[in-house]
């Protein structure tokens, strides 16, 4: 699973790595070229103090007391967590949200399929409705026709971002528009791919700091689609609280790894360069957006938790405690990739995850990661069927993900512990515009 990215603390600093994914947590300024968050005008109830939450958990009247302490309240603003708004439209952000933002604490990936007989037509009437629903939701505000699933509470940095599959264009007659870069990824020896789970025609990545507000912006989106298109897969994922830790730092991944140091900044000057297509590109519709590519990664938590932590450090090429790379410093600390041991050996081995995805190993190819964790309960063995739902952005996947996948699949350390089950591609169109909707040049033009 391309690491490279093994991340330095992506757009804010979440996005992270030296082990297989897992971004960053703590909740920092965007940076520059991220898009600026701002407070929303909804607002909801102040929150029960210690005692009021001790009289819910006991129940009964405890319960009823301070439900009634706290609809007799005042309403307050609501807390950073809940204000926090991502602004969907590109009068506001040149991209599409979810790409530079912070990783939030809960999020969801979905595929669908368009219906049967839908066209062109109806593909842009389903991405019409979408981008309506997603700029209500980001924005805090209730759709018509809503579950009141999340009516309290507020944006929660809520994140909803559109793709485009292979198929989408055969479906829309768009052939001559599909760019080179959807080409189907090549298959890499450790694919264990369910094409139940892989693909498919549209695809969406919602993202939250509340449970409840991610469920909600799912919820909203599966309606929409009734009649235009038929769910495919869906996956769910998790990262770390904004908030959680006692200071910025970049996240762990379920093997306890810190993971996410080396992703590239947006204030780095190549960077738009290496996320972002370019003006020069043959598909005009897609100029300013992205490609993700997306794989479900189980790890093979029990094989890996066997391995002391110095064999561990071995695999990936960085210390557990502090992420910094084995032949010292700090986590941020370049790695020296010509140092040797006493022994004579490199102090990173040879075969070292960092080192085989270092952006100096591979012609300085690089990727943002902004992964989710994930676990969906036991396998019939036991074992934990958990992992990362890794999603990465780049101009050009095979200059990226592709370059950099080959390399980790020909000797990677860290493969024996990882099983890729699932796979899709991506084009990520720019933001939409005023009164208009995520991809509509493409349909429209």
């Amino acid at each position: 699973m391309s690491n490279q990215t093994s991340d330095r603390k992506a757009p804010e600093s979440r996005t992270a790595g030296s082990g297989p994914g897992g971004p960053a947590d703590a909740a920092a300024p965007a940076a520059a070229d991220a898009p600026a968050l701002t407070l929303s005008r909804r607002r909801l109830l102040g929150t029960v103090g210690a005692a009021g939450a001790a009289g819910l958990v006991v129940g009964g009247a405890g319960g009823a007391i301070a439900d009634a302490a706290v609809r007799g309240d005042a309403p307050t603003a609501l807390t950073s967590v809940g204000a926090t708004e991502i602004p969907f439209r590109a009068e506001r952000v040149k991209h599409q949200a979810g790409i530079t933002n912070p990783l939030q604490a809960s999020g969801h990936i979905v595929a669908f399929d368009l219906a049967p007989d839908a066209d062109r037509k109806a593909a842009a009437a389903l991405l019409r409705r979408w981008s309506r629903t997603a700029e209500e939701l980001m924005a805090g505000r209730t759709p018509d026709a809503d579950t009141a699933i999340a009516l309290d509470a507020g944006p929660s940095s809520l994140s909803v971002t559109f793709g485009l599959g292979h198929s989408f264009f055969d479906r829309t007659g768009l052939q001559k528009r599909r760019p080179v870069q959807l080409d189907p990824l090549p298959d890499f020896s450790a694919d264990e791919l369910d094409p139940k789970r892989s693909n498919g025609d549209l695809w969406i990545q919602i993202g939250a700091d509340d449970a409840l507000v991610a469920f909600h912006a799912l919820r909203a989106l599966q309606k929409d689609a009734a009649g235009g298109a038929r769910l495919r897969w869906q996956m769910s994922g998790f990262n770390r609280t904004p908030g959680a830790t006692a200071r910025p730092m970049t996240a762990r991944n379920l093997m306890g790894q810190i993971d996410g140091t080396n992703n590239p900044q947006p204030a780095e000057k190549d960077f738009d360069e290496r996320i972002f297509v370019g003006r020069d590109a043959d598909q005009e519709w897609m100029r300013g957006g992205s490609y993700a590519v997306v794989r479900r990664i189980r790890m093979l938590l029990d094989d890996w938790e066997k391995r002391s932590v110095h064999q561990q450090e071995k695999i990936i090429g960085r210390r557990k405690d502090n992420g910094a790379p084995l032949t010292g410093g700090s986590e941020t600390t370049p790695m020296d990739l010509d140092k040797n041991a006493a022994d004579g050996l490199p102090v990173i081995p040879a075969d070292a995850h960092a080192r085989i995805a270092a952006p100096e190993s591979n012609q300085g190819a690089a990727l943002l990661r902004r992964p989710f964790s994930y676990h969906d309960g036991f396998r019939d063995d036991g074992a934990p069927d958990a992992g990362l739902l890794f999603i990465c952005w780049q101009a050009d996947p095979l200059r990226a993900f592709t370059q950099l996948q080959r390399k980790l699949d020909r000797g990677d350390a860290l493969s024996p512990f990882l099983r890729h089950e699932a796979s899709g591609l991506y084009a990520v169109p720019p933001a939409a515009t005023s009164g208009g909707y995520v991809g509509q040049p493409l349909l429209e033009g």
